[in-house]
């Protein structure tokens, strides 16, 4: 456990017993009802136990005691201390989510934090690699066959050829693999399920790690895991993040991150004339507006070949 993830319990006990339980209670409705993933809950959770310990400071004792004030001093005091913005703007937004709950559920009168206003993020466009980047990061060493490599080769092609989290990537069994269609059935935000194809490269990376990588790494806590850890086990995220960024140095590419490797492969797909709704649906983004950015980052490309190409530019 973190040293973080120890504070907000501390907090979170400290909490009179109402508040607590209203913390509790909202946690469930996260991960039982609309289906949150742990990750989401704890940070929901952590942002909720911040605002409740500023409340009761302040005198708060019940959640029907929380209003617009409490809110606005909270989120002051997160700018005081040189929160970021975008962490304000999503702290404001889990104030918002809980007091609309909290209203539903009557422990509100009123959905106190609808007016909250937060400052608006600002939204950097994505690092991508060029094609012929993400191609060296992928096939480099071509020669190594161990285990490891195999394994590595295949969640490299895996992560730019289909543009899946990696969590998503990790949490992938061996059912969830449809060979013969060359898809993968992904379980996405919100426990939402689609189905994401893959190329011809990547199956061959597939079909080497089940013949000659996976049955040598496999042990008694790999089940049906598809990408296993050097233990036998399936292999976590972070994991999967560090096997990219040594892979990234190993090859000689700008570093990348497997969201870097997502980022590049939904532009890949516009800049080769996909379209925008067919790339939503392949990244699993519930809003169109959150794909749109992969065009932004297109335009910028083409602006700065401009820039660089034409006499007149």
């Amino acid at each position: 456990m973190s040293r973080r993830e120890q504070g907000t319990q501390a907090r979170h006990a400290a909490l009179p017993l109402p508040l607590r339980d209203a913390v509790d209670e909202f946690a469930r409705h996260l991960s039982r009802v609309e289906n949150r993933s742990a990750h989401t809950v704890r940070a929901y959770v952590t942002d909720l136990v911040s605002l409740l310990d500023h409340a009761v400071r302040m005198g708060v004792a019940t959640p029907a005691e929380l209003d617009l004030t409490v809110l606005r001093s909270w989120l002051a005091k997160q700018r005081t201390f040189g929160a970021a913005r975008s962490t304000i703007a999503r702290r404001a937004a889990s104030a918002r989510t809980f007091s609309a709950w909290a209203h539903r559920t009557g422990l509100l009168t009123a959905d106190v934090a609808a007016p909250l206003a937060s400052p608006r993020p600002h939204r950097e466009l994505p690092t991508v690699l060029r094609p012929d980047q993400a191609t060296t990061l992928i096939e480099t060493p071509a020669e190594d066959t161990t285990p490891e490599s195999l394994r590595d080769r295949l969640l490299l092609e895996l992560l730019y050829a289909t543009g899946i989290r990696v969590s998503e990537l990790c949490g992938l069994d061996l059912a969830d693999v449809d060979q013969g269609r060359r898809v993968i059935r992904v379980l996405g935000k919100g426990r939402r399920e689609r189905t994401v194809p893959y190329g011809v490269p990547a199956e061959r990376a597939l079909d080497e790690w089940l013949r000659l990588g996976r049955p040598e790494l496999l042990g008694p806590a790999g089940g049906q895991a598809l990408l296993l850890g050097a233990r036998g086990g399936r292999l976590h995220p972070t994991m999967a993040r560090r096997i990219v960024g040594d892979r990234a140095r190993a090859a000689g590419v700008p570093a990348v991150t497997p969201h870097g490797l997502r980022h590049s492969a939904a532009t890949h797909l516009l800049e080769g004339g996909a379209d925008l709704r067919a790339v939503q649906e392949l990244l699993g983004h519930s809003s169109l507006a959150t794909t749109q950015i992969y065009t932004h980052v297109s335009v910028e490309r083409l602006r700065a070949a401009y820039r660089q190409a034409h006499p007149r530019a």
